[in-house]
């Protein structure tokens, strides 16, 4: 009769270095650095006067990057985020190891939907605009000519918003349907890649804004 290796599923400690899971060229260090970086979270900011008195609350930029990260996985209640953060470990990395309760994700979609939402839609541009969004290549024939036009800027006026407004639109979608369901219920080669995707970042969000 063979014999096999023995199926050992019994609790262990596993060393995770949580910086190490947010890598240079995904779709997760795009959008950790476009928040904490290039978007204007003032507004959000503004909200919590607890300087001197009250509980910490949790910083509204963590819950943003695991909300949009969570619908680009395909995440859109906020218990089935709430879970990830738990048991994901980009969620957990992303998160600081936050992981706030799925009654705080709903209240922040929720109350503050029309600024998140301002700030989620610039995220989807400037990541579709890399290449980090899920898509299907088709290609014909063709020649290429060199040239110093960006087809992505390319156009007539009504063509040059096009994707944007597409983009905006399945944006809106998403967070209307988490609301719904939510009602219902280092290294110096690993440096180098990070600086250069930083630089890429941000010179596609400057393209974007």
């Amino acid at each position: 009769m063979a014999r096999h290796k023995e199926i050992d599923r019994s609790p262990r400690f596993l060393p995770v270095v949580l910086s190490a899971q947010i890598q240079p060229g995904t779709f997760e260090f795009t959008l950790d650095w476009l928040v904490d970086s290039e978007l204007d979270c003032s507004a959000l900011d503004a909200r919590f006067v607890n300087d001197a008195t009250g509980a910490p609350a949790y910083d509204p930029r963590v819950v943003l990057k695991i909300v949009v990260l969570g619908y680009s996985r395909g995440l859109v209640s906020s218990r089935a985020i709430e879970r990830a953060c738990r048991e994901n470990v980009t969620f957990i990395a992303l998160s600081g190891d936050a992981a706030p309760s799925y009654a705080h994700i709903a209240k922040f979609v929720r109350e503050l939907g029309d600024e998140v939402g301002a700030l989620f839609k610039q995220v989807p541009r400037v990541c579709d605009r890399l290449g980090l969004n899920d898509k299907e290549l088709f290609a014909i024939d063709g020649v290429k000519l060199p040239s110093n036009a960006s087809e992505e800027r390319s156009g007539t006026r009504a063509e040059l918003p096009h994707r944007a407004e597409r983009l905006e639109k399945a944006a809106n979608k998403i967070i209307e349907t988490h609301r719904a369901r939510d009602e219902g219920k280092g290294n110096d080669d690993r440096d180098a890649k990070r600086c250069a995707q930083v630089k890429r970042i941000r010179r596609e969000a400057r393209a974007t804004r």
